[in-house]
Formats: structure tokens, sequence, C-alpha cells
């Protein structure tokens, strides 16, 4: 794999790099990285389809074998986000792919463990704050209700907490109230999120009224069925019609998430993929892709698009109110596409939720989890 390095260190540590890169001495991560990615890469050869490559390829302007190389770093990368944060615990800052899934970067507030990290095959990065003490600044303004206040979450490359806000003033006035540290937060202006409502992906009407989509196949115990949005209706709704009808909400949670589970009659086929508009993607498991993944969502609005993971754990606030531990996407989403699947590679990654902007000039789409799903409510995802 052809490999550009890109170490960020703090500028105590910049002159002793320097001098490292300039010696010749490449960092062992590299070439534990390269055997990792090469293994994965085995695994994923004859086991991906070839739409899933053709999507990449047009996504990220990649050929067929440097997909193959993105994909593999980036099932490196989700094996190690199940193991790094517990093994830092407090130090841990983050874990994400670079733009050009080239390295798999991991921030600590402590230099003592950048050796365990590259035998690891990550690239340590030494950063001032904890992953826990910026989600903890976050939770400080998830009690505060001021308008033009939208959400927050956390940039781990820049090692802040980002509040998003109708003006810089409304920011302000939030870290304020909140009493943050000013040095541990960055303010955007950002345009107010809407949930996406009315249709989406295999549309389902409930209560002869609305649309939303399937999420992805699910049961519960003997009983079959699918998640999706929690917006999408509450327990004890009926599905009317469409493809997964008739169905029942047994559970929802909305606002604070944005998650329903949806049974179906016993004799409803429970299928193991996701509609691309253009076939279909196999679902194999959930395990959670690491930020700077790729990733690809399905919406009957906009059909099938594609992007990257840029964060965890955002709070965003609907005029409907409050949602938390969303992901954020840069993979753009309309009016119409709520409740569909989020997925990458074949691993489901849950139900879109809402965002802003649009798939002619771009935007930002959010969505719900699909672990809280599963685990709160007993169910098991259907796979391959």
């Amino acid at each position: 794999m052809k490999r550009q390095r890109v170490l960020a260190v703090t500028a105590a540590g910049a002159i002793a790099t320097a001098l490292s890169l300039a010696a010749g001495a490449a960092p062992a991560s590299a070439e534990i990285l390269d055997a990792k990615a090469a293994d994965a890469r085995a695994d994923l050869l004859g086991n991906v389809s070839p739409g899933l490559i053709a999507e990449l390829s047009d996504t990220f302007g990649l050929t067929e074998s440097e997909a193959y190389d993105r994909l593999a770093v980036e099932a490196v990368a989700a094996d190690l986000l199940e193991e790094v944060p517990d093994s830092l615990d407090a130090s841990y800052g983050g874990l994400w792919v670079d733009e050009s899934a080239d390295e798999i970067l991991v921030a600590t507030t402590d230099r003592t463990e950048f050796t365990e990290l590259r035998a690891e095959g990550a690239t340590p990065v030494l950063v001032d704050h904890g992953l826990g003490e910026l989600e903890a600044a976050g939770s400080a303004l998830d009690a505060l209700a001021i308008d033009g206040l939208y959400g927050h979450y956390v940039d781990l490359e820049k090692n802040t907490l980002v509040i998003e806000a109708a003006d810089e003033s409304v920011a302000a006035e939030a870290i304020d109230a909140a009493g943050l540290d000013p040095d541990m937060v960055t303010a955007a202006t950002a345009e107010a999120p809407e949930l996406f409502f009315v249709r989406g992906g295999d549309a389902y009407i409930v209560e002869n009224s609305w649309r939303c989509s399937v999420g992805f196949s699910v049961r519960q115990g003997s009983t079959p069925g699918f998640v999706t949005a929690g917006h999408c209706g509450s327990a004890g709704d009926q599905v009317t019609s469409g493809e997964a009808a008739p169905g029942t909400f047994r559970n929802s949670v909305f606002p604070g998430s944005d998650r329903a589970w949806v049974a179906v009659g016993s004799s409803e086929p429970l299928y193991d993929d996701v509609n691309m508009y253009s076939g279909a993607r196999d679902v194999a498991n959930a395990n959670q892709a690491a930020v700077g993944s790729s990733i690809c969502r399905s919406g009957s609005t906009t059909g099938w698009h594609c992007g990257t993971v840029q964060a965890f754990n955002q709070t965003v606030r609907y005029a409907e109110g409050a949602v938390y531990g969303m992901t954020r996407t840069n993979v753009c989403a309309e009016p119409g596409d709520s409740g569909g699947s989020f997925i990458t590679g074949n691993s489901a990654q849950g139900m879109t939720s809402g965002g802003s902007g649009n798939c002619r000039t771009g935007g930002v789409t959010y969505f719900q989890p699909i672990g809280p799903a599963l685990s709160a409510w007993g169910l098991t995802l259907v796979t391959s």
C-alpha cells in the first residue's frame, strides 16, 4: 500500500519527530498497519460485492485496488475501536481514519502510550484533552435552553468541542452559561437541523397518514420486525400499508434518542440486505465504523448516497426536541429519506434521523446508531 505519513504532534515533539523522519526512520506503526490491512484485505477478496467497490471508486475517486485498500484499513480501524478506548481509559482522545485512509490515528494525552499504540499499527497523536473531558463539557450544554443553539459534537482531529449555533453570539452565551473553558471549544455557525420525514427507503405508511423507511430487519425472539427512526411513530401506532405492512410499533424513543422497532406478521419475510436502488447490499453484522470511514445511506427521496463518518455522540436540537448520541456524516439527505439505512461495507450502522442541506449542494446528516436499539429491546439483527 502506498503510504504518506502524517504525524500530528505538539510543538514540544515536533523537532524530535522531524529529525527522526529526516534520518529515514519510518514509524513502526506503518509496517504493522500494513500487515494487519493485508490480512483484512485477504478476507475481503471474494466477499465484497462489485457494487460496493464501484460506489467507493465513484465517491472517493479510487481504483478497484485502492477501494480494497480503503476497506481493509477501515476494517482494522473498526477492530481497534473496540479495544483501544478501554486500554487507554482517561487519556484516550479518540480514533479516526485519515482522509486518504492510509493511517489510523489515535489521540492520547499521555506520550508514554505512544509505543503501545504504534505496536497496534496506529499513529499516536498527543492532545491536550481526553475524549471524556470533551464529552463532559458537551453534557454541560445539554441542560441549556437557548434559542439558536443547535447542538454539539467532538471534533477528534482538532481535539475540540464544536458548538453549532445560529451565530457566534449564541455560542458565546452557551459557553458562558455552561461555564466551559473557551480553549476547549470551537463555535460554528450552522443551519437549524430538520427531521427527515415523509417517506424513505422501502417505504411504509403509518396510520394511513405518513411515510417512513425500514432501517434493518431484526427479530425479538421469534417475532420478526425492523428498526427505524423513533420520530416515525409512537408505541402502538400501526403500519397500515407498504412492503412491511401490517405491523405495530412495539417501542419508540423520541426525543432523547431517535429509534424504534416495529413488529410485523409472522409470515412476513425478512431480508438481510439494504435497497441500493441499483441492487442490494448484504448485511453481515453491526460493527461500528471509525470516524473517517466510508459510509452510505439509502432513502427513497434521493436514493443511494455515500460519504464519510465525521463524529460520534452528536447532540442535535430539533424543533421537536433534542436527541443525543447521534453520529454525524457528510452524506447528503433530504426530507423523505428518514428512517432509512446507514451502512459501511456490510456492517449496519444506524437509521437516518435528520440534518441540513440537500443533495444538490451537499449537507450534513445525522443517524441514530443501531446498537442502542438492539441492546435496549433485545433485538437480533438479521444478517447474511
